[in-house]
């Protein structure tokens, strides 16, 4: 562990997840890392999640939002308060996530190494299957396609060093404030999806190196291996993908692959009787194409 601590604010969306939230805050400060703060940002909750953080851990910070921006304009709200109260990084969490005792230090470690770090993921876990990498950070290639990489696979120490990687997931994702300063907040108009990835894309682009750290352990509640996305899913998948190859003005042969994934997967989805359970899905993704050929960004249409 390093001797020198910057101060980490860590900020944690919650969404009536009580007992997630506290486990979660809990592993935090079971973490031997001690220079850092906690923001919790509640979403609306009603299942008495304020009042028993407040209850059990009176340091956390808690700000009650008023509106759901989604994963992006919510954490920015955290994020930006952070940046205020001067933090040194900030480390975006989900509430549905367990870590390792050090997996704090392990990741500020790496950050601290070398000045042009600007983004540190750890080795993520399925919670329900402790040795299975959820994800060992992430890949877009020359088509654009984000990828976890490790996913699914039995962890066996393949990746047993710090390397760089082109994403990181939106889990867990500690991020230097003089990058945020640089290249901005996380895109609120995703609303949900790609947000993670977009930003990674613009700090590489601002010269900002990102490193997954497979030392730094965090078990995630809320993927598992047979995980079943709803709809929504879908148009937000197909969406914000589209959008941020025009955003970043991504190569031909990105589009060319994206609109023929899509365009085979409403074919198969529409003419083919085994997919019929999958015409919700469907009707989502074409309504995702149909928005970003309209430029409708921010929440999904009712």
């Amino acid at each position: 562990m390093s001797i020198h601590q910057p101060l980490v604010y860590i900020v944690v969306l919650n969404n009536n997840r009580c007992n997630d939230v506290l486990e979660c805050i809990k592993s935090l400060y079971q973490n031997d890392y001690e220079n850092f703060r906690i923001i919790m940002l509640d979403n609306l909750s009603t299942d008495n999640s304020v009042e028993a953080v407040r209850q059990q851990y009176p340091d956390v910070q808690i700000i009650e939002l008023r509106k759901n921006l989604g994963y992006a304009g919510n954490n920015n709200i955290g994020i930006q308060a952070a940046l205020e109260q001067n933090a040194d990084w900030i480390f975006v969490l989900n509430d549905d996530t367990v870590l390792d005792p050090f997996c704090l230090s392990s990741l500020v470690d790496i950050g601290e190494s070398d000045l042009k770090t600007g983004m540190v993921g750890p080795m993520v876990y399925h919670f329900d299957e402790p040795n299975i990498i959820q994800s060992a950070g992430g890949a877009l290639g020359r088509f654009w396609v984000n990828t976890h990489l490790g996913k699914d696979e039995t962890d066996h120490g393949q990746f047993n060093a710090a390397r760089e990687v082109e994403w990181i997931s939106g889990c867990a994702i500690l991020v230097r404030s003089k990058l945020i300063e640089q290249v901005g907040l996380l895109d609120s108009d995703y609303f949900l999806y790609w947000e993670e990835t977009e930003w990674c894309i613009r700090a590489s682009k601002a010269g900002w190196r990102i490193y997954h750290v497979p030392q730094a352990k965090l078990w995630h509640k809320g993927v598992q291996r047979n995980y079943q996305p709803k709809p929504y899913v879908t148009y937000y998948v197909t969406r914000n993908r589209l959008f941020t190859l025009g955003k970043h003005h991504a190569p031909w042969a990105a589009w060319f692959v994206a609109i023929l994934q899509i365009s085979q997967t409403l074919l198969s989805w529409s003419v083919k009787p085994k997919w019929r359970s999958l015409r919700e899905h469907r009707n989502a993704m074409w309504k995702g194409l149909v928005d970003f050929l309209q430029h409708r960004l921010g929440p999904m249409p009712s």
